[in-house]
């Protein structure tokens, strides 16, 4: 009789067990920078994109498909321009729009994390800043217009909705208006100017 309670207990533990495991990556909410809202179609953003974020936001939108949204709360920049560029492009890709939220700031490569969204909007008392990229003892400055070096960045922002004109004309933009040691907080008529937002 005892054996029998027991085997009974086992099976009773190992169904919880499983019910657990389960249950949890649905109910993870953090993934690394970014984190699912109670709504389960909202995400909040807070941080630079580093060597992770890309894996940790595949693993969000397979656990949540239904995201259709991410507020920036802050993200100055990215530690990994190819990570950065690859997210963005993933972030497009699946028709998510992106807010910065009320005396929020993107800056760099967050600025080009935020045009990834398809609808793009703002809150009061925010920032959206630029800068010229540096690597190698070089800056973007360093390079004549049309060198190789600047395709990859134009080629981008067409991915995400610019027209090539629009591409080109915001980019050289960008590596112009600061070095890469400092940055340009973009100006209302700026942002207009260049399409930043859509709505």
């Amino acid at each position: 009789m005892i054996k029998h309670y027991t085997s009974i207990l086992l099976l009773i533990v190992l169904i919880l067990s499983g019910c657990k495991s389960i249950q949890t990556p649905s109910s993870q909410k953090q993934f690394g920078i970014f984190k699912v809202l109670d709504n389960n179609t909202s995400v909040e953003m807070n941080g630079e994109v580093n060597s992770q974020s890309l894996t940790n936001f595949t693993s969000l939108i397979t656990a949540y498909p239904n995201i259709t949204i991410i507020h920036i709360k802050t993200c100055d920049g990215s530690s990994d321009d190819d990570i950065n560029l690859q997210l963005s492009a993933l972030v497009h890709q699946k028709k998510i729009n992106t807010h910065i939220e009320d005396g929020g700031l993107v800056a760099s490569g967050g600025t080009d994390f935020f045009l990834a969204g398809v609808e793009r909007s703002k809150g009061s008392n925010t920032k959206i800043g630029v800068h010229s990229w540096a690597g190698n003892d070089q800056e973007a400055t360093d390079f004549p217009e049309g060198h190789i070096e600047h395709q990859k960045y134009i080629k981008y922002y067409v991915s995400v909705g610019f027209s090539q004109t629009q591409a080109k004309s915001f980019y050289y933009f960008t590596i112009k208006a600061a070095p890469a040691s400092s940055i340009h907080w973009m100006t209302d008529a700026e942002i207009q100017q260049y399409g930043i937002l859509t709505k």
